[in-house]
Parts: C-alpha cells; sequence; structure tokens
C-alpha cells in the first residue's frame, strides 16, 4: 500500500488561542483540549487536523524554530455560498483576527478570502461563484 495523507499538522504558540479560531470556523473541538499539548480533531472524510505546542515539537526535535515569512502551506475551508464567504471573513475580522485578503471574486471561479490564524498560517475560504450567463 502507497502512503497517504491522513493528518495535517499546525505548530502553535499558544493552544487554547489556536482553538478558538478554528472554532470559528465551525470544528467541534472540546474546550478541555485548551490545555493539551497536542490537540487532533477528524474532518469529514476522515482526514485529521492536529496541534502541537512548540514545547511539543521541541520535544522530540529541540532545534525547530519557528518558520519565517509566509508559511508555503494554507489551509483552505469550504463554505456553501459566497455571501458565506463574506460572513465568515467579517466574522473573524470582527472577531479581532487578521484579514490578509478581503473576499473577491477569484478568476478560477471562486469568491476567495484569506485570514491568518493566531500563528500567522493563512486560512483561505472560498465558495463557488454561481455560473455566469
Amino acid at each position: 500500500m502507497a502512503p497517504f495523507c491522513s493528518m495535517i499538522g499546525i505548530v502553535t504558540a499558544d493552544m487554547a488561542t489556536s482553538l478558538a479560531f478554528y472554532r470559528h470556523l465551525g470544528l467541534d473541538i472540546a474546550a478541555s483540549a485548551d490545555t493539551q499539548p497536542h490537540v487532533e480533531v477528524e474532518l469529514p472524510g476522515g482526514m485529521r487536523l492536529a496541534w502541537d505546542t512548540v514545547e511539543t515539537i521541541r520535544s522530540f526535535n529541540p532545534g525547530w524554530t519557528p518558520p519565517r515569512g509566509d508559511p508555503g502551506i494554507a489551509l483552505a475551508f469550504a463554505c456553501d455560498s459566497p455571501d458565506e464567504v463574506d460572513r465568515v471573513y467579517a466574522d473573524l475580522v470582527h472577531a479581532g483576527y487578521t484579514g490578509r485578503h478581503e473576499p473577491w471574486d477569484a478568476f478560477w471561479g471562486q469568491r476567495y478570502a484569506v485570514i491568518l490564524d493566531p500563528d500567522g498560517n493563512g486560512i483561505d475560504l472560498f465558495a463557488a461563484l454561481p455560473a455566469m450567463a
């Protein structure tokens, strides 16, 4: 059997702050997870999203340092409609999170926006645009 992608991991400086952001995106994460050094949640379809504190990462990789500049990978969250992209983006900015790119109609046929999670990772929000006549 060939390897397959089963989990995406996020290194976080503050577990509770990071999990609060992802709860805003609709992930069901128990409040008790806020104090854990490693947290996993199963997403629809079986993929898992995990968080590790910096201390956890340094427990097996003592020389680990946070990346500088923009991360090379972004997580993308599908929304039900272009209006939902706008609403979720506005709700997150209103909650104090940093918007990277306000919602726009992308040439590839989606309403798109980018918000930063508390650790500076780009989180894309998208939905298909109605078919153009």
